[in-house]
């Protein structure tokens, strides 16, 4: 069994507010004389289902060509949380036992949403559960939400915490119909350089 979890990526996905949205544009087309149909793309590097790449945020951070490729394939666990808004800790994920998880995917409301809505308040992280988290040994932590840190953070302190830890995230992945447990990940960012972000395909494999 597959689950696709990415967000479909149209002209229509939302995108942080101000990002460039997706667009296409014919260079080539067969009905009018080509011999093939040809296309350039406009598009945000954090558009729809992404991950970040350390230097999102940090100056002289890695671009995606460089994150380590091992961090977004293997072993995952998916657990929905009640929270709808504001920091996430080590307390909503008192119901399940992470021992063992590799990679984190928290599935919220957000992933209930269609795709051209931006929510209006969405669950993100915390440097209190970063920590708590790389202590049991995840590397990776994927979020429906659009963001690690708070909308209106300017400090980034979640996104430099998952750098001081070494960890990675991604970031609107879609959840819905997706039960909480045990899966296999694979969500690889392209192999981009001097971009701060690459879009990923991911899927999850039932174990």
């Amino acid at each position: 069994m597959i689950y696709d979890i990415t967000r479909p990526v149209t002209p229509n996905l939302h995108v942080w507010p101000g990002d460039t949205t997706y667009s296409v544009k014919p260079l080539v087309k067969i009905a009018e004389g080509g011999s093939v149909n040809l296309v350039t793309l406009e598009i945000s590097a954090h558009t729809g289902t992404h991950a970040d790449a350390y230097y999102h945020y940090e100056a002289n951070g890695e671009h995606p060509i460089d994150m380590p490729l091992d961090s977004y394939i293997g072993r995952a666990k998916v657990v929905t949380v009640t929270r709808r808004d504001g920091g996430l800790l080590p307390s909503d994920f008192a119901h399940v036992d992470l021992t063992g998880a590799e990679r984190l995917l928290i599935h919220s409301h957000v992933s209930d949403l269609p795709d051209d809505q931006w929510p209006t308040g969405f669950p993100y992280l915390s440097v209190e559960l970063i920590e708590w988290l790389h202590g049991l040994g995840i590397v990776l932590i994927g979020l429906d939400s659009p963001s690690v840190d708070d909308f209106n953070s300017k400090e980034l302190l979640c996104h430099h915490a998952l750098n001081r830890y070494r960890m990675v995230n991604i970031e609107t992945l879609q959840l819905r119909g997706v039960p909480d447990g045990d899966y296999e990940l694979v969500a690889l960012p392209l192999k981009l350089d001097l971009a701060c972000a690459s879009p990923v395909r991911a899927i999850l494999r039932a174990l």
